[in-house]
């Protein structure tokens, strides 16, 4: 089955629900162009997937620009720093959408939808944290036999597994800092340290952000990736010979979704978020593999209620300044 049979699936199935989005809002986006400009670090596949069901739902069309979560936060700050912001939501991780809030990027909306969500779930100023992103191992199996993979991160510097790891670069992707120096959560700080030092003395092969790693994977290039987990469910899709490793616990973040202070096309981004964060937009994620906080939507991913996730740090500007210039010295020595 292809992505655009299983939205227009999913649209069917939920299009009786009992929220119904508000007609006149509809009314006025479409007066004001009958557009939303949506900056995000989304992966193709769901934007795709998302931008069918509300145009089929709406009428209005989702136009995005897809980038890593750092260049969605460089492109959205400066736009907004210029007075000239030419997008009407962002969509992406925690950290970036705290600092973009911290600078008066986003107006406050509180959307109907998000009455579908946990109350501890719910930013005050940024709204639902819509979804969990995990980040863990993640391996070719006709490469690497699941008895052979590694079990633990520990394992990952193990010398067997020396140039057949790839991860986002620490030193330029926002996240994976953020990931690098959080690690100590789920480590705790001694292991953590050493296991830092080890992994950056392995030499691991450093990619622009948390896609390219899945597709070396994928086709074979690099067998292991550090990575997000339900990618390999959505590169299983595909035919990809992918399976993850069963950490006892996850490093992730929290996603959040934005209106932009002084919105090109106001009303289309209300709109836009009430169908990006009800039932619709979220079983779409799910059913890419998505974990999605909406209550009762589940991602088909084989063992995925058994994860646990554990809450990256916040990091300020400051911090991951220093974090990245630490890391430069331990991934980028000769």
């Amino acid at each position: 089955m292809n992505l655009v049979t299983m939205v227009l699936m999913v649209v069917v199935l939920f299009g009786g629900n009992a929220w119904a989005q508000d007609g006149k809002l509809i009314d006025a986006a479409k007066k004001e162009g009958g557009k939303a400009v949506v900056y995000t670090s989304m992966e193709s596949s769901i934007n795709d997937g998302v931008a069918a069901g509300f145009k089929k739902k709406t009428g209005l069309e989702m136009e995005y620009w897809r980038a890593s979560a750092t260049k969605v936060l460089d492109r959205a700050l400066g736009e907004h720093r210029a007075g000239k912001p030419q997008f009407d939501v962002a969509v992406t991780i925690a950290d970036p959408m705290f600092l973009m809030q911290s600078e008066g990027v986003f107006a406050k909306y509180d959307s109907p939808a998000a009455s579908g969500f946990p109350k501890n779930m719910i930013d005050a100023n940024l709204g639902p944290n819509y979804r969990n992103l995990m980040i863990g191992i993640v391996y070719n199996k006709n490469l690497i036999k699941p008895a052979d993979a590694p079990k633990s991160l520990e394992d990952l510097v193990k010398p067997q597994f020396k140039g057949k790891v790839v991860m986002p670069d620490p030193t330029q992707h926002t996240t994976t800092t953020q990931w690098v120096a959080s690690l100590h959560k789920i480590m705790g700080k001694e292991k953590a340290e050493k296991f830092i030092q080890d992994l950056a003395a392995s030499q691991p092969v450093l990619a622009e952000s948390l896609l390219p790693p899945v597709e070396r994977a994928a086709t074979g290039e690099t067998p292991i990736a550090i990575t997000l987990v339900h990618y390999a469910y959505v590169f299983g899709q595909k035919g990809a010979p992918l399976d993850y490793v069963r950490l006892p616990q996850f490093l992730g973040d929290g996603n959040y979704v934005g209106l932009a202070n002084k919105a090109p096309h106001t009303n289309a981004g209300k709109a836009f978020i009430d169908y990006y964060l009800g039932d619709e937009g979220m079983t779409i994620m799910a059913k890419l593999g998505e974990f999605v906080n909406r209550k009762g939507i589940f991602p088909p991913l084989p063992d995925a209620e058994k994860l646990k996730f554990v809450p990256m740090d916040r990091l300020d500007a400051k911090t991951y300044a220093e974090k990245k210039k630490e890391y430069q010295k331990l991934f980028l020595r000769q």
